[in-house]
């Protein structure tokens, strides 16, 4: 007999953001990352080769899920809680 699976914790609302101007849904206590990887952002910034970066470590010491967050710079978006509103873009390496 087959079982449906449960989340371990039912999701928050809906929060609504924009990441390099094009709207993302979240919900309220998911990180960054994790609403730009279920969204299926490609890459959040790249490196000084012009690679992809996504999230490496998940925990903040890599840097590699940086973004800009309402214009600041760095911001690791491993260890940011999604807000309603917020504005979001992708982290370019200095060429």
């Amino acid at each position: 007999m087959a079982h449906a699976h449960r989340l371990a914790t039912p999701r928050g609302p809906e929060l609504r953001f924009t990441f390099d101007g094009q709207p993302v849904t979240a919900f309220a206590g998911e990180t960054l990352a994790a609403a730009l990887l279920a969204a299926g952002v490609p890459a959040f910034g790249t490196t000084r080769l012009d690679a992809p970066r996504l999230p490496f470590c998940n925990m903040g010491t890599c840097f590699d899920c940086a973004v800009c967050v309402d214009g600041r710079p760095l911001v690791r978006a491993c260890l940011t809680d999604v807000r309603e509103g917020m504005t979001v873009t992708r982290q370019e390496a200095p060429k």
